[in-house]
């Protein structure tokens, strides 16, 4: 570990001390911290950044978050600032937060969805965002010919840039104006992404197409959690398997197709990372069959009351400090 890093997990240690305890004696040690910086050439604005990155990734509320400048402020002190440039800095942060909150203005207007209604299907969804921007997102498009597309995503990425990607893709799925197989959707959003998105920022994205005459469901994936299948007859889960590159990366990437009958009873299962990944408080992930265990037991509800009772009952188990952006989607066949 260099001096940069060691200097980065000390001034965390300090700011979590800190937050947990309010005692000033924890801040002794930001004197000397300070001196570290100057030696290792780091400056006061590298300092707010980092100190912005750190707190961005807890789940802190409005009066720690209050607290933590406290740290900053006497970090900031030890480089012999005058409290007229630590305001500079702060409105600095405050700049931040308005981005991060026109950036969730950004979605709530451009990313709204709405649920279909078909005669032979029942939908439920849920997207939940881990901070004020969400990097998930879903559509779903009724193109009124007996067919319907659907997407979940996961954006990696953060603020303005992250939710006008997410747009970017929504358009594109919006403007098709007809059914097209996931095949041909992924090839094209993929084209999308790769000309029109910061190439340091992926996208995943599960593409689906149901056939409500035939009750056909066709689907692909690119670099996506893999979806399932729970049938009705069997009572149990089948994991989807198509695969292919996350999007963005190479613009002729041709995308795998499979396709599946949808009986009576049966549900389509797809999500986000933020689902198979969530941890206890132990720190052990929940295991995939242990929520697909939960889907089973509340199957006789509405889609849409299955995937709220699921996210309720995540949040009783779920390590809160590491939370992630959650999605989950669920289509079930109901005549």
């Amino acid at each position: 570990m260099n001096h940069i890093d060691e200097l980065v997990v000390s001034y965390e240690q300090i700011l979590d001390r800190y937050v947990a305890s309010r005692d000033e004696q924890d801040l002794d040690g930001l004197q000397n911290l300070s001196f570290e910086a100057i030696e290792n050439d780091i400056s006061p604005e590298e300092i707010v950044s980092l100190h912005k990155d750190l707190t961005l990734g807890k789940e802190w509320t409005a009066e720690e978050l209050k607290l933590s400048m406290d740290v900053l402020l006497e970090m900031i002190i030890g480089f012999g600032f005058s409290y007229r440039d630590y305001k500079s800095l702060v409105r600095k942060m405050e700049a931040h937060d308005k981005e991060m909150d026109i950036a969730a203005s950004l979605q709530s207007m451009m990313l709204k969805t709405k649920i279909p209604k078909l005669n032979s299907i029942e939908i439920g969804a849920i997207s939940v965002p881990a901070q004020r921007v969400n990097g998930d997102y879903f559509n779903l498009i009724d193109h009124h010919d007996g067919t319907m597309s659907f997407a979940v995503a996961d954006v990696i990425g953060k603020g303005i840039p992250a939710a006008l990607a997410m747009s970017m893709i929504k358009f594109g799925m919006d403007s098709y104006g007809h059914s097209q197989l996931p095949s041909d959707g992924l090839k094209r959003l993929n084209r999308v992404v790769e000309k029109n998105v910061n190439q340091n920022m992926f996208v995943t994205m599960f593409y689906g197409l149901y056939e409500e005459i035939s009750s056909k469901f066709y689907y692909s994936s690119a670099g996506h959690e893999p979806g399932y299948i729970y049938r009705e007859v069997s009572d149990s889960f089948e994991e989807m398997g198509a695969r292919g590159i996350v999007l963005g990366v190479n613009p002729t990437t041709r995308y795998d197709q499979e396709e599946h009958d949808i009986n009576i009873g049966d549900m389509i299962l797809v999500f986000t990372d933020g689902l198979s990944e969530i941890r206890r408080l132990s720190g052990e992930f929940v295991r995939t069959e242990e929520l697909l265990e939960l889907i089973r037991a509340y199957k006789h509800l509405h889609p849409q009351d299955i995937v709220q009772v699921v996210y309720e009952e995540l949040l009783k188990i779920q390590d809160p400090k590491k939370r992630d952006d959650l999605t989950i989607l669920l289509i079930k066949r109901t005549n």
